[in-house]
Parts: C-alpha cells; structure tokens; sequence
C-alpha cells in the first residue's frame, strides 16, 4: 500500500479540488432551505473523530449550510449510526466495517428530525424504508494496539492470557478489536474489558490493563499525550489482515504508523479501515450536496491540527466508500465534479 500521504501533498489536493469544486457552485445561485440545527455525531474528546466533527461543524455553520451545527461527543461508531438513524444526529463519522452491519430495523413513519432541524427530544423514529447511506470516505482510521514499553509484550501473540482493553462499548474500536484478536486464535484467550480512549490510557498506565485497542487518526492526541510521560509500544497487527478479510469481508487494508508518532516507537504495520461520514437516505438533496462541496471545496479546513500524514480527502479516495452506497445527491454531485 501507499505510504500515507503528507499534510502538503494533502492540503495541494484540498486546494486543487477547491478550484475544480467550482463546477458544481451554480445551485448555489437558488436560494437553499436551511436547517435551524444541525449536528455531527464524533467520538471521544482527543481524539480524530471528534476532531472532524468539530471542524465539520464549524465549517456548516461559517458557511451558512444551517443556522447552528455542532458536534456530538460519543462512545464511537456504533453509537453514531444509531443516532443518525434514530434522528438525533445529522452526520456521523463511522468505521466502514461498523457501517457495513445491518442497520437498525424501521420505527413507526415520520419526518427525520436531524434533517428538519428537530431538537434530540423530538427524535426518534426511523421512518420505513429509510437506510444508512454516506456522504464520503472521509479519512483512514489507523487500528492502534499500545503496550508499555516496559511490558515485555513484544508481538500480538504475547497477549494470550492477559487483559486487553477493546473499545468503549458503542465504538467502533469494539467491533475491530475483538474480529482481531479472534482471527488470532490466542490460547489462552485475552480477557477483554469494554474500555474508552481516556478509561483505557489512564488503566495502561496504572497497570491494571496490559494492551489498549483504539481505532483513530495518526496521530490520536491522547496516546500521543501518554507517550510523553510513558514508554509506549506499538504491536504489529498486520498479519491477520487476510484472516479478517476472508471472514469479514474486504473492509481492512495494511498501514504504516511511521516511527516518532508515538515518542521513541518504531514503525509498525496495523490494521486500516476506511472512516465514512455517513447520513440517512431522507436527508434533503440540497443538504447533502452543499455538504460535499465543502468536503472537496474546503478539504484544507477539514484536517485536525494533530495530522502528520493521513489518506484524507483526496480525490481517489472521497467516493471509495468501502460498499456502503452514496447519497444520490451525494453520488450526483461527484459525477458532476469528475464528469
């Protein structure tokens, strides 16, 4: 696989788009319906999905896309598709094997909340018929396996018997991590514990966890926070990428986390899955469209500071959305773009 691109080359790219995007501004001569609210499912505090939520947030909202937007702080992924299929959030950013799940079954019909401009009280309801779609592969989610550097753990089968963390239950990290270790077939088996980002360094560095799963962008800040006051090491999950595949589908890509991310860590291969920024298939064409305008014409605004290099909104890989289907506004609107 390609080595990750650099923030240079990726802001070249946003800017480029940016000049190309202008083939799609003519809608912008009609006056659009804009929501009073709308709102960005992300993740944790530090780290990369909530960073995207925040700046994608911003960016609606500066643009005049909707009166208010902001985003949401949650468990991860899993969570994230249940409140945007529930109505309680517009967009959210998920993992494509997350997504690639079978969508929460249909409620009673009514009007999408998020798409309206609803409060979250008033959500709830997916009607029947409505479906998870995406607005655009967004970036490439980097799975982490951190270790102390002083834990004697040098490879992934090290792990057999000992107590790893695997997500905050709703995140997306907590459907990885366990397809991982399963792929593995350690003996004895990891005992696994549902733990977050902030829950899973603060346990590493007390000791009572001996590895961390997290699924993020490169850097995450937190661990990067955690590898300046502790040794930390990376474990290689490179190798059961074909067992994952074959069982899983063809949702993991082999990525290079280069040296010096973390500290004194070396370069390590891991675990790579697309992360989408995702809607329901009722959400207002004119929404979804002005919204990928953005993505392409706005990429430069749309990269967490903490980025050092990661595959991020660049023209090969915003319509590769790992199976999952494009808005057909969305889809329109990059025909549009590329002819």
């Amino acid at each position: 696989m390609a080595r990750p691109l650099s923030r240079r080359t990726v802001l070249t790219s946003g800017l480029i788009l940016g000049s190309a995007g202008l083939l799609m501004s003519s809608a912008a001569c009609t006056p659009e319906p804009k929501p009073e609210k709308l709102t960005v499912a992300g993740g944790e505090s530090g780290g990369f999905y909530l960073e995207f939520a925040t700046l994608l947030a911003g960016l609606l909202q500066r643009e005049g896309v909707a009166e208010t937007a902001e985003p949401l702080v949650t468990g991860g992924s899993l969570e994230n598709i249940r409140r945007v299929m529930s109505g309680e959030a517009t967009f959210a950013v998920a993992l494509a094997d997350t997504a690639a799940l079978p969508a929460p079954g249909p409620a009673a019909p009514g009007p999408s909340p998020a798409a309206t401009g609803a409060t979250p009280a008033a959500a709830g309801a997916t009607p029947a018929g409505t479906s998870l779609v995406a607005l655009g592969k967004v970036y490439e989610n980097y799975v982490h396996c951190i270790v102390r550097a002083d834990s004697g753990i040098g490879t992934f089968a090290d792990l057999a018997g000992k107590v790893v963390g695997v997500g905050e239950a709703g995140s997306g990290t907590s459907l990885t991590a366990p397809r991982i270790i399963a792929s593995a077939v350690l003996e004895p088996a990891p005992q696994q514990v549902n733990l977050g980002l902030n829950q899973g360094l603060s346990a590493l560095r007390g000791g009572s966890i001996d590895a961390l799963f997290w699924s993020g962008g490169v850097p995450t800040a937190a661990i990067a926070a955690t590898a300046s006051v502790l040794g930390v090491r990376l474990l290689d999950l490179s190798l059961h990428i074909a067992a994952l595949r074959t069982e899983h589908g063809d949702y993991y890509d082999r990525v290079l986390i280069p040296a010096g991310t973390y500290g004194d860590a070396p370069a390590i291969w891991t675990v790579g899955v697309a992360n989408l920024l995702l809607c329901r298939s009722d959400l207002p064409d004119s929404l979804a469209r002005r919204t990928v305008r953005l993505l392409v014409e706005r990429a430069q605004d749309l990269i967490p500071t903490s980025s050092t290099g990661v595959q991020f909104l660049s023209p090969e890989t915003l319509i590769n959305t790992a199976g999952v289907p494009l808005h057909p506004a969305a889809a329109a609107a990059y025909r549009s773009l590329h002819g």
